[in-house]
């Protein structure tokens, strides 16, 4: 059963949707198998992973109102083990349509639950807002990345997205974790990059990630080859940074996977 990721930040440009793919590449490559959903309109994630939205005919958008079955929409990707459910521009209408429809923040929940148990690792791209949407991807999750550019104005508007996060933890998806913040566009030589993470990690510490992705001209530039930084060049920065991430969170998962079963060994009784 696959563990549900959004990757979220009300603010554009700051690095959700090449986290997005990347990290679902990170994944696949360290073979799990990986389904990204592309939840924005822009449907960046869709031509990053070397899909046109121009031709895209089926999308997520269907399979929310429209009832469309998404294992029958899933599309491969030149990454071995990553997948894509693809977006389009008509998505953007789903926010104005859902707004009268019974449990309407819970109609991706449902489309999720239909191919869940083919993956491992379900990463989704949401929108730059914090709209119904969105509001649906972090329903559907386990669990949430938050990225924040090492820039001026990095943790501007942070809290409001913390408060949507607890809001829908207590209404909507009680079990919703902070999987972490994710620091990215790094650049050692700035010092205003360096006070912007030890700004951010004296703020929120252990949420945190471990890995930083630093600003990388492959990184930038893998996306117009529609190919994730892994397949473009495997040996750059942004790949490694982001093989790290993977491994980052593979081996948090796993520990946490440990220490649920250790709670559930009886203990050991002396014979009396």
């Amino acid at each position: 059963m696959a563990k549900v990721i959004s990757v979220t930040n009300q603010k554009g440009g700051v690095g959700k949707t090449t986290t997005t793919i990347n990290l679902g590449a990170g994944l696949a490559v360290l073979e799990k198998k990986t389904l990204v959903i592309d939840a924005d309109p822009q449907a960046n994630a869709t031509s990053g992973l070397g899909h046109d939205p121009k031709n895209i005919k089926t999308s997520i958008y269907e399979c929310i109102m429209d009832d469309i079955d998404p294992t029958h929409i899933v599309l491969e990707t030149t990454t071995p083990n990553l997948d894509l459910i693809p977006a389009h521009i008509d998505l953007v209408g789903a926010e104005i349509e859902m707004i009268n429809m019974p449990n309407r923040e819970k109609m991706l929940k449902k489309v999720i639950e239909k191919i869940r148990h083919l993956y491992d690792y379900i990463i989704i791209d949401c929108s730059p807002s914090l709209g119904l949407v969105t509001v649906n991807a972090l329903t559907a999750s386990d669990s949430v990345i938050i990225p924040v550019q090492c820039e001026y104005f990095a943790l501007e508007g942070l809290g409001k997205l913390l408060n949507t996060i607890k809001i829908v933890q207590s209404r909507l998806n009680p079990s919703l974790d902070i999987e972490g913040i994710l620091l990215t566009m790094y650049d050692s030589r700035l010092n205003l990059a360096n006070q912007v993470v030890d700004e951010v990690k004296t703020h929120f510490q252990q949420m945190v990630f471990k890995t930083i992705i630093n600003r990388n001209t492959r990184l930038s530039e893998a996306p117009s080859f529609g190919q994730t930084i892994i397949m473009h060049d495997v040996s750059s920065t942004g790949a490694i940074n982001y093989l790290n991430l993977a491994r980052e969170i593979l081996q948090k998962h796993l520990a946490i996977q440990k220490a649920g079963d250790n709670n559930q060994i009886p203990a050991a009784h002396d014979n009396e």
